[in-house]
């Protein structure tokens, strides 16, 4: 049996030491609270030497008869991801209109590729790993342009978009310091996991990505109402809501131009087939501007590639991995090594009896508003005895980055996207446009007044609008997180 060609793989598990980074306040500053031990020295002592990653053996490892060498992985992610398409064709009419939306948006495509490049490998490994079709690599484009900050309002997160119970079930912790559910490892992995799931539960992907979109409980109910009906149980035959109906050509779309893209008009820029990050294993504290900074990288990069962190800080509360730039992580541990400072300028905060944000501003050197934004305290609300709180360590919140606390969805930027309906026997305006959510009148107004009588073949313009997710700014995050302490 011969062994593709390695990927060169960069998974390296270091650990930096099992101490806390808060620093001992001074006799005149209140002790932080447990969350954050008490010792701030910088002990590069207890700083392990690198270790050794181990190879990782391509998932698509296979037999070969005697003699015959297996071809060489390609250089370009897209090829690879090409070679694992496995779903249906579908040669339908929403599969063309989302095609042709695609087309029309060559920036658009361009955003998702610059952000979804640092992913990609990853989701496509595992997806091999696991047996996928390589489409289910691609669902991230859909569910949230590849943006790991993008938040729908149903409280979805993250570039696998998991609502707050879905993510709990399948073990995504989320609490006020960190959302799992926009951690790319984690969410990658249980995103696969419910997918799976989905599919011993159906055994078709049509049907998975319904499920995944809609609710398994709810295309379920679909089926056996199909079923009572003596009517087909699949995907094309069932009742779905209208954005679920385009959610299987939507994906079939963005195959066919990956596949294809000089026949669409697309280029789509090359991507490695090689990691984009490596990891580090962290179990002390560390400002998230600090791990930046050592790493050489910018901020916006580390949030792109760890953006679980709700707090300026990083809070370990058991080993936390962060991902890197794969040609960083030397640099990183080697800057570290070197670092005689801090690592926290945060601190943690229990609020006392009677004490009011404004008297902790004050004795922090931090403004009302800042510390409000901070810790997600509303314009106008007030804190309560025993509510944790960041307040700066050294006293002052000058020069201090706090951007990557913005936990309020910013307001989204609408496409529309138009696409061509052909009447159908027995369809009436109506009809139509309860199927597609939208109103008579709207129907009548793109169709230039189109009377109410229809004729079979008959091809009305529908629009469908939705959130440009490319758009939302990188600091967007999750809900209001459960686990902070609060009245």
């Amino acid at each position: 049996m011969e062994v593709q060609r390695l990927t060169s793989v960069l998974i390296i598990s270091l650990t930096l030491t099992t101490a806390s980074f808060a620093a001992n306040a001074d006799e005149h500053t209140d002790q932080p609270i447990a969350e954050f031990a008490q010792d701030d020295t910088h002990d590069t002592s207890a700083i392990l030497p690198i270790a050794e990653s181990d190879p990782v053996i391509p998932p698509a490892e296979t037999s070969l008869p005697a003699g015959k060498i297996a071809p060489p992985l390609p250089v370009d992610l897209w090829q690879r991801i090409r070679n694992g398409f496995a779903m249906a064709k579908l040669d339908s009419e929403k599969v063309r209109s989302n095609e042709d939306f695609y087309v029309d948006r060559p920036e658009y495509i361009k955003r998702i590729v610059e952000r979804g490049k640092r992913y990609l490998f990853h989701i496509v490994e595992e997806v091999e790993r696991r047996g996928m079709p390589a489409e289910i690599a691609l669902l991230p484009i859909i569910e949230s342009a590849f943006n790991p900050k993008a938040y729908s309002n149903r409280s979805a997160a993250g570039i696998w978009q998991f609502i707050p119970s879905t993510g709990k079930n399948y073990g995504l912790k989320q609490n006020w310091w960190y959302d799992e559910r926009r951690d790319i490892v984690a969410a990658t992995g249980a995103a696969l996991d419910y997918l799976q799931n989905l599919h011993r539960m159906f055994g078709d992907w049509e049907l998975v990505l319904a499920s995944y979109n809609w609710g398994e409980g709810a295309v379920g109910r679909s089926l056996m109402k199909n079923r009572n009906s003596g009517l087909p149980e699949d995907f094309r035959n069932i009742a779905l809501p209208p954005e679920t109906r385009n959610y299987v050509p939507r994906l079939i779309a963005i195959r066919n131009i990956i596949l294809n893209p000089a026949a669409f008009g697309i280029e789509l820029e090359s991507v490695p087939n090689e990691p984009y990050f490596g990891r580090v294993e962290a179990t002390r504290h560390m400002d998230v501007k600090l791990a930046a900074r050592l790493a050489e990288i910018s901020v916006d990069e580390f949030k792109a590639l760890n953006p679980g962190h709700n707090r300026p800080v990083i809070n370990i509360d058991g080993p936390r991995t962060l991902l890197l730039p794969a040609e960083k992580v030397e640099v990183f541990m080697e800057n570290l090594k070197v670092h005689d400072r801090p690592l926290v300028s945060w601190q943690a905060y229990e609020a006392k009896k009677d004490e009011t944000i404004e008297k902790i501003s004050i004795r922090y050197g931090i403004s009302v508003g800042r510390l409000k934004e901070i810790n997600d305290i509303e314009t106008g609300g007030a804190i309560m005895a025993g509510q944790t709180l960041l307040v700066p360590r050294n006293g002052s919140a000058e020069g201090m980055d706090i951007s990557v606390m913005s936990n309020k969805p910013a307001t989204p930027k609408m496409l529309e996207h138009n696409f061509v309906y052909a009447v159908r026997k027995g369809d009436s305006l109506l009809g139509i446009a309860k199927r597609h959510d939208v109103t008579v009148g709207q129907i009548m107004s793109w169709n230039g007044g189109t009377g109410r009588l229809l004729q079979i073949g008959q091809k009305l313009t529908l629009k469908h609008k939705f959130v440009d997710k490319t758009a939302l700014p990188a600091t967007e995050a999750g809900p209001t997180l459960p686990e902070k302490k609060r009245m």
